[in-house]
């Protein structure tokens, strides 16, 4: 039986291997985001680079703040980051460099998450849920940053 397994990877195409890793990195994205403290959404991200996981992120308040992120009304309050700018602030603060590296997100980027990317280098971006606003997604391309949606729901086994 394993032998079977190791033929069927063998003989699967460089697209479809790369396909099964993007659903992986976006499933331990999506674990990742459990993490957060917002009430609203959850959301995480993980910076690929050589199929080594180099950052994480997941939505939150900042360092030192309370993990409360939605205000009385449930209104996200304005100092919340988002899980791209968390793991790309995060290679900041590390020896890694993301140039030329993928970002898996749980949800499509914003516009400034996207400007973030585009000065972080990252290459490639793969998301598993779609935003309600597709600005950030559009500058992605603009830059000539290959974007990918995976519905991870439909691609569950």
């Amino acid at each position: 039986m394993q032998d079977t397994h190791r033929t069927t990877i063998e003989e699967m195409t460089k697209e479809e291997k790369q396909h099964q890793l993007d659903l992986r990195y976006l499933r331990m994205a999506r674990i990742w985001s459990e993490n957060s403290y917002c009430v609203r959404r959850q959301v995480g991200a993980l910076v690929v680079k050589d199929k080594m996981v180099i950052s994480d992120g997941y939505n939150g308040t900042p360092s030192g703040f309370e993990n409360v992120c939605e205000d009385d009304q449930n209104v996200t309050k304005p100092y919340v980051l988002h899980a791209e700018a968390n793991a790309i602030t995060k290679l900041a603060r590390s020896n890694n460099n993301s140039e030329g590296s993928t970002l898996y997100v749980t949800a499509s980027p914003c516009l400034e998450c996207a400007k973030l990317i585009i000065q972080a280098g990252i290459k490639r971006v793969v998301y598993g849920e779609e935003y309600r606003l597709s600005d950030g997604l559009d500058l992605l391309r603009r830059a000539n940053i290959e974007v990918k949606y995976i519905n991870i729901k439909e691609n569950e086994s």
